[in-house]
């Protein structure tokens, strides 16, 4: 089980060709158009049983629902995006509830019920794969970063922490370029892929989480 939850935290899209990527020009920013009931250009990978995503209405809009009971699967795109021009993240996301009691630095305890992933892919180089999970944390403090409990080459951050603002929608930006130079130390032109997943499987938990549209912009 851990081998393949380090494979979807940093190293699974290591193989990513990136000749089969998407070019995606400074018009084209979208990334998940989930308000229109679209997973266009998006795979599963399943782990541990299968992470239930499904698209439900709420406020006359559809919203990516995800219901994790004790498992890990994540949805992803392979898609090159250039940080020169859009080096920003946006999106929004909501949970029922976090988990409690579980120790995210401990591979026992690395279950999300929100999480995204950027991901630069180190192509047939796949150990210079890395990535960058933003996550809604049980407990760690907010904007607080650890290695991914699997890998290294996986950055965690704290973008939202606890249960307070369960239930309720939040929207997100994040400057790519300026995360990856603070915690990788490197300046990057580019990422290659990006992915979500809530899962409960090492905490043999329950999480509901849901997502809305995911898109990079100019500022």
């Amino acid at each position: 089980m851990f081998h393949r939850k380090i494979a979807y935290c940093a190293v699974t899209l290591a193989v990513i060709q990136l000749s089969n990527a998407t070019l995606v020009s400074a018009e084209e920013r979208v990334i998940a158009h989930f308000s229109g009931a679209s997973l266009l250009g998006w795979k599963e990978k399943s782990f541990v049983g299968r992470t239930r995503y499904q698209f439900v209405s709420e406020d006359d809009r559809q919203v990516l629902e995800a219901t994790a009971n004790g498992t890990a699967s994540g949805i992803f795109r392979e898609i090159e995006i250039d940080l020169n021009k859009t080096p920003y993240l946006n999106w929004s996301w909501w949970i029922e509830d976090a988990l409690h009691g579980n120790d995210e630095m401990s591979k026992s305890g690395d279950d999300y019920p929100v999480r995204i992933y950027v991901v630069v892919s180190g192509g047939f180089f796949f150990w210079r794969t890395r990535a960058i999970n933003y996550v809604w944390s049980s407990s760690e403090p907010l904007d607080s970063h650890w290695p991914n409990a699997f890998t290294r080459k996986a950055m965690m951050v704290a973008v939202r922490s606890g249960s307070e603002q369960r239930r309720l929608w939040v929207t997100e930006k994040r400057n790519i370029r300026e995360d990856f130079k603070r915690l990788f130390g490197e300046d990057i032109d580019q990422i290659d892929a990006v992915a979500i997943m809530s899962d409960a499987d090492n905490s043999a938990g329950r999480v509901r989480g849901r997502y809305g549209d995911i898109y990079f912009s100019t500022q």
